[in-house]
C-alpha cells in the first residue's frame, strides 16, 4: 500500500474517532443531565446590552489567532450558529479572514442568546459595538432575526451521513 493511502487511512481513522467520541460524549451528558431540572432565567438587566439601542458583537483585532479560531470552531459547532454565509459562497465568505468569520459568527451567537455582555465574550476574544458592521450584501443579525441551526463538529461540508460513508471507505482501503 502506498503512503498515501495509509496517509487517508490514519485521517480517516482519526476524524472518524474524534467524532464518534465527541458525539458519545455529547449523548452522556444529556443523559446525565436528564434527570436535573434546569431554570432557565432572562439575563440580569445589569447585564444586557440591548437597552440603550442596537448592538452587534464582533471579534477583537490583536488576539491570538489560535484562541480566535477555537472560538469560532464553538460558535459554529456547540454554540449552534448558523454558519453558512461565511462558507464559500456565502454572502460573508469574503473577505476570507479569521476576524471577519468570527465577527459574523460571534454576533450570531450574541443575537440567539438575548444579547448579553456573557453572550460576547468567547473567552476574551470579542466585544460589544454599536457601529454596524454590515457591508456589502453581508447583513450582520439584529435581535430576533437569526435562527439557529446546529453544524456538524469536525467539518463545515459534511453531512451526519457523510461519517459512514468515511467509515465504509476507510474499511475498502
Amino acid at each position: 500500500m502506498t503512503k498515501k493511502m495509509w496517509a487517508l487511512r490514519y485521517l480517516l481513522l482519526i476524524e472518524c474517532y474524534l467524532v464518534l467520541t465527541a458525539e458519545g460524549h455529547i449523548v452522556q451528558q444529556q443523559k446525565e443531565d436528564a434527570g436535573i431540572p434546569v431554570i432557565t432565567l432572562p439575563p440580569p438587566e445589569g447585564n444586557t446590552t440591548f437597552l440603550d439601542g442596537t448592538t452587534w458583537c464582533v471579534a477583537l483585532a490583536g488576539v491570538p489567532q489560535v484562541d480566535l479560531q477555537d472560538a469560532l470552531d464553538w460558535a459554529c459547532g456547540l454554540g449552534m450558529v448558523d454558519c453558512k454565509e461565511i462558507q464559500e459562497g456565502g454572502k460573508c465568505f469574503e473577505p476570507e479572514t479569521l476576524l471577519s468569520h468570527a465577527s459574523y459568527a460571534f454576533n450570531n451567537y450574541y443575537q440567539l442568546n438575548g444579547n448579553s455582555d456573557i453572550a460576547c465574550n468567547f473567552g476574551g476574544t470579542a466585544a460589544v459595538t454599536k457601529n454596524n458592521p454590515s457591508y456589502g450584501k453581508c447583513v450582520y443579525s439584529t435581535p430576533g432575526s437569526v435562527s439557529s441551526a446546529p453544524s456538524i463538529l469536525m467539518s463545515k461540508n459534511s453531512s451526519p451521513g457523510s461519517l459512514w460513508w468515511k467509515l465504509a471507505l476507510l474499511v475498502l482501503l
